[in-house]
């Protein structure tokens, strides 16, 4: 069962001018060191790839029902990638909190994401699904 939709459309250029005015600021309030060695590992698409990283947790947001004036951190979200490339939402603090909240007994939360970028547009979207646990659930 589906749980949570959001999407962000995110412009690459602020993110850049972000970057370029607080650097490590910005960087260090945002995003997880993990976020931050996938964005310095793409020396020509940095800007592109925190922007969507930026249009994920701002998704992830919406998709808990909360959007991040409700007391989500920033970090409490962060997209890394399997080996396949394929990105994956992590949710820790009060944004894990949310989700628990949001599962039904004798179901898990599966956080899809999927990202895109064409300059000067990131995009993301997020689905959270409830799936039922081994052995108990209903479909």
């Amino acid at each position: 069962m589906i749980l949570g939709i959001g999407t962000d459309l995110c412009n690459i250029d602020r993110i850049e001018a972000t970057l370029a005015r607080f650097g490590d600021r910005f960087r260090n309030r945002v995003f997880t060191e993990l976020e931050q060695r996938k964005a310095a590992s793409r020396p020509r698409a940095v800007a592109a790839t925190y922007a969507k990283r930026w249009a994920a947790k701002e998704a992830c947001s919406k998709a808990l029902g909360t959007g991040l004036r409700m007391g989500i951190a920033w970090k409490d979200m962060s997209v890394s990638n399997l080996r396949t490339g394929q990105p994956v939402m992590h949710v820790t603090g009060w944004a894990r909190e949310r989700l628990d909240q949001m599962t039904p007994p004798g179901y898990s939360a599966v956080i899809h994401v999927t990202l895109t970028d064409d300059h000067p547009w990131a995009q993301a979207f997020v689905v959270i699904e409830a799936v039922p646990d081994a052995g108990g659930g209903h479909v």
